[in-house]
């Protein structure tokens, strides 16, 4: 009789062991579970960091810096950062022996604007542009990333784009944009909300000027840039605005995305981005 109450005795301790083990085990999963589910919650809060290429398919220097600029765009190499592409051709290639058939005078006015910013005496192909504040050869990966993960840290609004319901005549897109907690505008400065409208997947089998011969893809080619609302020190903290979208026959609405950014006239600071898939 004895012999059986060790027995059982034994088989009770076993028991209740094996109940604190598990138990134990639970608790470590579930503070790994909780410890993923914070560190996914940070992942997700990046920085948008507006960065535009001035590119040409005349300019034979220029398909590397496309290809960073898609890779940017696909890859999202710095961790903090939302990086937000737009690729704009300039026209003053197009004389040269290869009209780009992307570009627009607006772009090249718009890359002038810049090297009056950053004190340059002329433009260059590639250039590329990160937050409106840091200039460099679009061809240069690590001064991308360099200038990116810099801009990560500035404060910056939060912009939001979406669809309306109705309102668009035949073949336009209503849009939605609320900007808030919008940061102060630099002293004697005032800025610029902007919506672009660009198109990836695009291809060009180039037949004369420095690419002869060659395939070029690109990416975000800005469609058309316009202005959607103007703030000054006045303005307050949040916009909004309900810009209609008109899209051309020629262009694919699968590959389109609207992008809204503030930038300031005269340092050209941008002070928040956010971009919007129209498919």
């Amino acid at each position: 009789m004895k012999r059986w109450s060790i027995l059982i005795l034994g088989v009770v301790i076993v028991v209740a062991v094996s109940l604190v083990i598990a138990k134990r085990q639970s608790s470590s999963t579930k503070a790994l579970e909780k410890e993923s589910a914070s560190a996914k919650t940070v992942e997700v809060k990046r920085s948008p960091v507006l960065v535009e290429l001035f590119t040409s398919e005349g300019c034979s220097s220029c398909p590397p810096a496309d290809e960073i600029l898609s890779r940017l765009d696909r890859e999202q190499p710095i961790a903090g950062a939302l990086v937000i592409v737009l690729s704009q051709h300039v026209d003053y290639w197009n004389d040269l022996g290869w009209a780009d058939p992307y570009s627009s005078a607006s772009f090249s006015e718009r890359q002038n604007e810049y090297a009056s910013a950053f004190h340059h005496d002329g433009v260059y192909t590639p250039q590329m542009v990160v937050d409106g504040q840091a200039e460099f050869v679009g061809s240069n990966w690590e001064k991308a990333n360099d200038a990116i993960l810099s801009a990560e840290h500035t404060a910056k609004a939060t912009v939001q784009i979406s669809r309306a319901e109705s309102g668009a005549a035949d073949g336009a897109i209503q849009l939605n944009v609320k900007v808030e907690n919008i940061p102060n505008l630099s002293a004697n400065d005032t800025a610029e909300v902007l919506l672009a409208i660009a198109e990836s997947d695009l291809h060009s089998s180039v037949a004369r000027g420095e690419n002869a011969g060659r395939s070029l893809s690109h990416t975000a080619v800005v469609r058309q840039l316009s202005v959607i609302g103007n703030l000054n020190s006045q303005s307050g903290k949040t916009f909004n605005a309900s810009p209609a979208v008109n899209i051309a026959s020629n262009w694919k609405r699968q590959n389109l995305r609207a992008v809204v950014f503030i930038q300031e006239r005269e340092s050209r600071r941008v002070l928040g981005a956010s971009s919007f898939e129209l498919k």
